[in-house]
Formats: C-alpha cells, structure tokens, sequence
C-alpha cells in the first residue's frame, strides 16, 4: 500500500496532549464544584435566586472578559495567558473556600469568570495554531472528549469530596487548577508556537477581527455557536431538567439520567466525528449535526414517555458529538495556524452570549406559554444555523498535490 497523504495517521504536536490533559484536570475538578455552588451561596441565608445568581456572575464576567483576552493573548502569547488564567481562577476558587459573606463569594465568582475566560480562549487559540491542517476536527474532538471525561468523572469524585463539607470541593477544584497550570507552563515551556508574541520577531501578522468577518464561513460560524451555546449550555442543563420534572413528573435522579443519556451519545460519536470531519470535511457534519439537534429538540414537548425523552437526548448527544468539533475546526481554517486572538475571543463570547441568553429567555418563554414554545425556538435557531451552512462552502481545504524534488527546484529557479 502507497504512502499516501491519505493512507498514513498525521502525529498530533506534544502541544496538543498537553493541552488535552489541562483541560480533562480542569473539567474533573469543575464537576466536582459545580453542583455545590448553589447549595453554597444558600449557607449565608439568602434566596433561591440570589443563590443562582452566582453562577450568572461567573458566566456575565467569562463574557464581558472575552476581549481582554484577546488582547492579552496577542500582546504576551498563549502560554502566559493560559498559566496567568488558570492562576487566576484557582486562587479565587480556593479563597471562595474562606469566604465569610455572600458578597465576597460573589466577587470571588466573579474574578473566577475573568481567569477562565483568559485560559479557555488561550487554550483554544493555541490548540488551533498547532493543529496540523489534515486533522483539525480530530484535535477537535480529542480536546471535547477530555473536558468530556473529566465532566463525567466529576460528579463520581464529587460524591466523596462533599462528605468533608461544602467548602472541601473548592480546595479539591483549587489543587486540580494548580495541577492543570503546572502541566501546561512545564510541557509548553520550550514550544515556539505557545510563546510567541505579537512582538516577536519572526510572528505572522495577526488575523484582525474585521478580517475574519469578512469569510462567510466565520460569519456563519458564529451564528452556529450562539445556537449551540444557547442550546447545549444553556436550555439543555436549565430547562429541560424542569420539563423533566413538570411534564414527565420525574424526580433530581430521573433529570440526571436524561442529561447523562446526552452525554452517552455524545462519547458515542466524539472520536469518529474527528476523523469525519478531517476527512469529508466540516459541512456535512455541521448540517447533519444541527438539523438532528434541531429534530431533537422540537420533538422533545411530545415525547409520551421517559424512554422517549432518554433516545432523543441520546440523539441530541450524538448530534453535539458531530457539531462541535466541526466548529473550531471551521475556525482553524480561518486562522490557518496565524494569531488571531480576537478573532477566537469573538467566538467563545458569542457561545457565551448564547449560554447566557438561552436559560433566561426560554425560562421566560415557559412562564409565558409552556414547554413547546421554549423548544421550539430552541429548535429554530439550530434550523437557521442549519440552512445557513448549506448556503457556504466547505472552509476544508483539499490536501495540495505532493510535488517532486525537481519540479520544487524548478518553481523556485523558474
């Protein structure tokens, strides 16, 4: 068999499992915190929605902070950004473990919400710069399928971290956050990708935000992820564990099997979805993995029954699995392995935006009219993002003709 391009498996830069590995120790401690949060903030005696507000605090500041980090990244590199944010977030995560009031708690999210913008946008601008071009949507899913695992993992560690009270799992969080930023400033310390600045002197110039607007795939892109956000984090952890309760009469237990029936479908597809998108390129994924989103979710309201709730979700998992690599893959062709800091701050602030948006506004849509038209709109959205990809080209790239030694010599000497 021929060595050919297409025969033989791109090696994935010593970067990228780096990277994997922060973010797989930084999702494990993640779940281990985030169910506490809110039973947390109640200890200082207030109410139910002030309790919540504390995480609409973490996710206001990760957005209104999307811009800075784009100009950090791009004026001190990603691995200073990187280390400096996670730094950032274990340190008001482990002083949110001796808070004494629930205004220094809030604060203390807050602060959290700045570093985790720094580090996130970091990491994927850098996973974008060294993915090599033939397996973008495979670095992709490897990076989902690690905050994936740790998410899962999360809760099991949890379980046992919470027995020592409330405030052990945000010490738990903090050493996982130190462990995260040890990995990285040791493994990335003599990469020439992670410590290149705008000021260096070999540094392309960067990718401008006005410039990336201009490529309809970008734009297109970020219509997908405002619906994405909106829908897989937003409506998807906040109102349909309420459907679950209202509509089908379930309990805690009978939501989180809904949403780990998700979460089986998306490992389900995760990896293959990768090498699909590397391989057939990003729109056929991005279609298919919209409209069964889009599917998913309009049928949900009329499912007669829990096992009916459980298949769509595992659908809407496997949907996920194929839209979600497929998206930074799309802005890795944008960029082309060049900085462009601002160019990926605009896109993890408008998933933000869509995260944040989404509960308040379906919320506000199932006070006023019910379950159906909350997912309803839900399930339009992903349809729009769904035609919209249909109407621009594939941003894959086919793979240049390999050309001979003396046909190479000729160009340059021609």
């Amino acid at each position: 068999m021929l060595n050919t391009p297409q025969a033989r498996k791109t090696r994935l830069p010593f970067e990228v499992w780096a990277l994997v590995a922060g973010g797989f120790t930084v999702a494990l401690g993640y779940g281990v915190v985030a169910p506490v949060i809110p039973q947390f903030a109640l200890e200082f005696g207030v109410s139910n929605f002030a309790a919540s507000a504390i995480v609409s605090a973490f996710a206001l500041m990760r957005l209104v902070s999307a811009p800075l980090a784009g100009w950090v990244i791009g004026r001190f590199g990603e691995r200073r950004t990187y280390i400096t944010g996670i730094l950032i977030v274990a340190l008001s995560t482990g002083a949110s473990a001796l808070a004494v009031d629930y205004t220094q708690f809030v604060i203390l999210r807050g602060a959290g919400g700045i570093g985790s913008a720094m580090f996130t946008i970091a990491a994927t601008a850098l996973l974008i710069k060294v993915s090599p071009p033939d397996a973008r949507a495979r670095v992709a899913s490897l990076n989902a399928a690690g905050f994936l695992l740790g998410g899962l993992l999360g809760p099991v560690f949890g379980g046992i971290v919470t027995s020592f009270g409330l405030r052990a799992p945000f010490v738990f969080y903090f050493f996982t956050l130190l462990a995260a930023a040890a990995v990285v400033a040791v493994a990335l310390r003599r990469s020439r990708h992670a410590g290149k600045t705008a000021t260096s002197p070999d540094a392309a110039p960067p990718v401008a935000f006005r410039t990336a607007l201009r490529v309809p795939q970008y734009r297109t892109l970020l219509l997908s992820v405002f619906a994405f956000g909106w829908t897989s984090f937003g409506v998807r952890v906040s109102v349909l564990p309420l459907f679950v309760v209202a509509v089908l009469h379930g309990g805690p237990a009978t939501a989180a099997w809904v949403l780990a029936a998700y979460a089986a479908g998306n490992a389900a597809l995760i990896f293959p979805a990768g090498r699909w998108g590397d391989s057939m390129g990003r729109k056929p994924l991005l279609i298919t993995g919209l409209a069964v989103l889009a599917l998913a979710y309009i049928l949900i309201p009329a499912a007669p029954a829990l096992w009916m709730t459980l298949l769509l979700m595992v659908a809407a998992g496997a949907g996920s699995a194929l839209v979600n690599p497929a998206q930074q893959a799309v802005l890795a062709d944008v960029l082309a392995q060049r900085r462009g800091g601002n160019v990926v701050a605009a896109y993890s602030m408008v998933s933000d935006l869509g995260g944040v948006l989404g509960p308040l506004a379906a919320g506000a849509v199932v006070d006023a009219a019910g379950f159906g038209w909350a997912f309803a709109i839900t399930a339009a959205l992903l349809a729009a993002a769904t035609v919209a990809w249909a109407l621009v080209p594939d941003s894959r790239k086919p793979p240049a003709p390999e050309t001979t030694t003396a046909e190479r010599t000729g160009e340059r000497t021609g």
